[in-house]
């Protein structure tokens, strides 16, 4: 299975928190390709198990990454048929003015529509590097009235995501929508593929995780149908190869899939995760052994969906992986496909080199 193929047909695939049935029928369509059994639990999170030749004996593993992206809600439709929108998830502002998007009726279709800023000509000096706050802001459908609004079944609550898209750069490089974090699905089918052809001893759950961007919520939900000993969460890192994070982060694009050492949120939640050392050890070791480039990272700013699921029942031994990532958040997120394609060969590796005698205690 090519990775660039499947992470180019995902991002094409709108589905923000709460809202990810589209890509959970097609995640669960690969996963029936390979995985011994494949179910959608009532979070809607898609579970793919492919059980191990030592099963009993063997601590489980589970691999997971988020489904959904970030997007917006409708709040408000004035009677002019502007829509007022509030954010679903991190989205930052100051990308919005100029920006296409698509909103989702109660139905499940998709419409276009923009969000344009004040128009240029007119705009006072002072305002020009001011950045817009979302609630003075609105999508335009192009509809004329409200009512047309509320007749393409669109109504308060329904959701909202960036035109999806996607442009093939220099060097196969992926520009776009949602890389984040269907760069993950696009990891774990391919990961699915090499674990059917090369069973390890332990049994490995692959995990299409739900409401990721809307704090957090599937990951630990799915960790109670599963019940792992062991998680890794697969999402991106922060590229710092880029003119505004040069000398801020150290790994890169096209440079291998990166383990992720610390994550705190340090707003808010005030949560993260600490990488279970011997969990990480084992990864850097198997990375030594197949000569596969492994970076090491820390995410201060950011957090993934593995930080609630480290508590569920006795505590499970977790560490956060992934893949280089520029312009998070926004409509050109870019990535090198081949991290993704060396990220699903070193975990699947590291399957391979569970043994019975793995330390699940942190402190041990």
């Amino acid at each position: 299975m090519e990775v660039t193929k499947l992470l180019q047909e995902f991002m094409m695939i709108p589905a923000p928190a709460g809202y990810e049935q589209e890509m959970v029928k097609k995640l669960k369509t690969y996963f029936e390709q390979y995985c011994d059994t494949v179910e959608v639990d009532l979070m809607g999170n898609c579970i793919g198990v492919i059980k191990g030749k030592k099963e009993k004996d063997m601590p489980k593993l589970m691999a997971f990454g988020h489904m959904d992206s970030l997007g917006m809600i409708v709040r408000k439709v004035e009677e002019n048929g502007l829509v007022r929108v509030d954010r679903l998830g991190g989205l930052p502002e100051k990308v919005l003015p100029g920006t296409e998007f698509v909103i989702r009726n109660e139905e499940g279709e998709w419409f276009p529509a923009v969000m344009g800023p004040k128009s240029h000509h007119i705009t006072p000096a002072e305002e020009k590097y001011h950045v817009d706050k979302i609630a003075s802001l609105a999508l335009d459908l192009g509809a004329r009235s409200a009512k047309e609004v509320f007749d393409m079944g669109i109504q308060v609550g329904c959701p909202a995501v960036y035109k999806p898209r996607v442009n093939v750069l220099r060097n196969g490089f992926i520009s776009g929508t949602t890389i984040d974090n269907r760069g993950a699905c696009a990891c774990l089918v391919k990961l699915a593929e090499l674990l059917h052809e090369q069973r390890p001893d332990c049994t490995v759950a692959l995990v299409g995780t739900v409401q990721e961007e809307y704090n957090l919520r599937g990951a630990m939900m799915a960790a109670r149908t599963v019940k792992p000993d062991i998680a890794i969460g697969l999402d991106v890192t922060l590229a710092g190869d880029t003119l505004d994070l040069n000398g801020y982060f150290e790994n890169r694009l096209s440079a291998g899939p990166c383990v992720q050492l610390y994550t705190f949120h340090s707003r808010g939640t005030l949560n993260g995760n600490l990488a279970h050392e011997p969990l990480f050890k084992l990864v850097r070791d198997t990375a030594a052994e197949k000569h596969i480039p492994l970076q090491r990272t820390t995410g201060l700013g950011m957090l993934t969906d593995l930080s609630y699921l480290q508590l569920e029942g006795r505590g499970v031994a977790c560490v956060d992986m992934g893949f280089a990532t520029r312009y998070t958040h926004t409509p050109v997120e870019t990535c090198d496909p081949q991290d993704i394609e060396q990220l699903a060969e070193l975990i699947s590796c590291v399957a391979e080199n569970m043994d019975v005698d793995f330390q699940l205690g942190r402190l041990e």
